[in-house]
């Protein structure tokens, strides 16, 4: 099992915490801060999918004005853990 704690850039959270299986199965992910409710859905719906077909969905997206977004940053922490 790998873990991470990311810390954001550009969003209202400001940790993501995650574990991912020896498979790239995530096992559990959860956001410090941020929108609670969206963030725990996002949470909830990315918890048993594959690593890949998490970056594929959520690569990219946008919040408003901003560069980025916490389904994005949540990518970030992904390939983070894949280079550790």
């Amino acid at each position: 099992m790998a873990h991470i704690t990311y810390k954001t850039q550009g969003t209202c959270s400001q940790f993501i915490d995650l574990d991912v299986d020896e498979n790239g199965i995530i096992q559990q992910v959860s956001f410090v801060g941020g929108c609670h409710g969206n963030l725990q859905g996002i949470s909830s719906l990315v918890r048993g999918m594959h690593v890949d077909d998490v970056k594929q969905k959520l690569d990219g997206i946008r919040c408003g004005y901003k560069s980025t977004s916490c389904p994005d940053q949540l990518v970030r922490a992904i390939e983070q853990l894949e280079k550790a």
